[in-house]
């Protein structure tokens, strides 16, 4: 038996033989339109009985005979129309018998309110602007599977209004990220994607090859090392919003391409970069939300500062002890009987002390912070181009921001002793020949520029998918990304 959907498809391609016998233009080039859908409702007090020309998609039709109705909706709405043979002729009603649920449609008509007080459009003249040869997906109202939703987000745009309402918001919270950085004169920049060596994150790089110049290049993992360059040029405020790649897993809060916010700001450090997150995140809560105060996924969050600031080493002992801190062996056996699985050190290698310091985090501290929280101070070893505290060399200036357990960004007080940042990639460059994917590399132009001069320095990186997962109350990364990486469809 023939599935449904390919007889509606068959219908729609017959459709569009008639059309086009009948001289009908199923795609013409442009249509002029008076005003939106809900333009006409919202003032249909002053635009009743006059003339509106209007365009948008078909979603719904009802009716028969000499008289029909249809539910035309565009970006602001929805708008029904009233299409009868005799106000638009017998040509006209043939195309009216002829489009579908999907077709894209112009109308001209006189606004009126039917019986059930319900604002329409009476047509005098019906145009196709654009024919349908596909079918909307069954219950294409509410579309709820998540991997049609995220492989053809077309339909669910056409089918979920509060997904268009997600994107809206995107849009809007970038702009206020960047209105907010203009205020305090930042500087917006752009800086290579493809590069020639890739730094500034523990990650692995997607790899490509430049065939003119015949060298291998890679989509950038972060904008941090251009940006500082910036910094060294004598731009003192700069930021960038752009997309960086890394070549890793998946899931509700990683995607191996995504938008970032980077800013830096010269004679700051990482104290200023904590009173400039607070700010910024009171001003998009209370500019989407009317105050610091929302909900995500049932939690109620409240960005109002000041924050809560906990210093890693103490989250690290108040899992483990302080006993366990003194070194790499008192803190793996402490960790494994806490119930940290770290492989086989026999063959794995056992890792290295703040390796062990981020494993702890990720598995007993960060799940449960909830309330905005600045976890500062990360040993140096995890962290090589911030600079150390005054008071311990094995500590240096840094935060991670989190907000109902998903980390938001990352900050320095900048690594600006140009040798002390050699010491520090030569021992990344260890890591990577030891097969370390993701350790650093040396990046030769970017040392020179640190021996021209870099002053005092805070810079800033937030994870702007992630962001707007929270402040749209949105369960995943993909959810808030338009088109997301997706697996390829199997064959049928």
């Amino acid at each position: 038996m023939e599935k449904p959907e390919g007889v509606a498809q068959e219908q729609m391609r017959a459709n569009l033989e008639s059309l086009r016998e009948n001289g009908v233009d199923p795609y013409p080039r442009r249509f002029e339109r008076s005003c939106l859908s809900l333009e006409v409702v919202d003032g249909f007090d002053h635009l009743e009985g006059s003339e509106v020309t209007v365009a948008g998609r078909l979603m719904a039709t009802r009716g028969h005979g000499k008289a029909g109705f249809a539910d035309l909706v565009d970006e602001k709405g929805k708008i029904q129309l009233y299409v009868r043979r005799d106000e638009v002729g017998d040509e006209q009603f043939a195309v009216w018998k002829l489009v579908t649920v999907g077709d894209i449609v112009g109308a001209r008509g006189e606004v009126f309110k039917t019986r059930s007080d319900e604002v329409s459009i009476k047509v005098k003249e019906l145009t196709l602007l654009a024919k349908a040869l596909l079918p909307l997906p069954e219950k294409w109202h509410g579309l709820k599977d998540k991997e049609i939703r995220y492989r053809k987000r077309y339909l669910d745009l056409i089918s979920n209004e509060e997904t268009r309402d997600v994107f809206r918001a995107r849009s809007r919270i970038v702009h206020i990220m960047r209105d907010f950085l203009a205020e305090r004169d930042f500087l917006e920049v752009e800086t290579p994607i493809l590069q020639p060596i890739y730094g500034g994150a523990f990650a692995r790089a997607f790899e490509t090859h430049h065939h003119s110049l015949d060298l291998t290049l890679y989509l950038r993992i972060a904008d941090e090392l251009y940006l500082k360059r910036l910094i060294v040029g004598g731009f003192e405020r700069v930021f960038e919003i752009g997309k960086d790649f890394r070549n890793e897993g998946m899931d509700s809060t990683h995607s191996p391409e995504f938008t970032q916010l980077e800013l830096y700001q010269a004679y700051a450090d990482y104290n200023v970069m904590m009173e400039t997150t607070e700010s910024l995140f009171e001003r998009l809560a209370t500019e989407l939300h009317g105050g610091t105060k929302f909900t995500w996924q049932g939690q109620e969050i409240d960005v109002k500062a000041p924050w809560k600031r906990v210093k890693v080493m103490d989250a690290v002992a108040g899992i483990v002890g302080n006993d366990a801190l003194k070194s790499r062996e008192t803190l793996a056996a402490a960790a494994k009987a806490a119930g940290l699985d770290l492989g086989d050190p026999e063959s794995d290698g056992l890792p290295g002390f703040g390796e062990l310091v981020e494993k702890i985090l990720s598995e007993f501290v960060e799940p449960k912070l909830m309330e905005p929280t600045f976890l500062v101070d990360y040993p140096v070893e995890i962290s090589p181009l911030a600079k150390q505290t005054p008071d311990d060399p094995a500590i240096v200036e840094r935060f991670e921001i989190f907000i109902a357990g998903i980390e938001l960004g990352n900050s320095f007080t900048e690594l600006n002793d140009p040798d002390e940042q050699v010491r520090r990639l030569s021992t990344q460059v260890e890591r990577r020949a030891d097969g370390d994917e993701e350790a650093h590399g040396m990046d030769d132009d970017f040392i020179t520029a640190l021996k021209h001069g870099m002053p005092p320095t805070g810079g800033l990186g937030l994870g702007v998918d992630r962001v707007i997962m929270l402040l749209t109350d949105s369960p995943g990364i993909r959810d808030v990304i338009l088109f997301p990486t997706m697996r390829p469809e199997r064959d049928e």
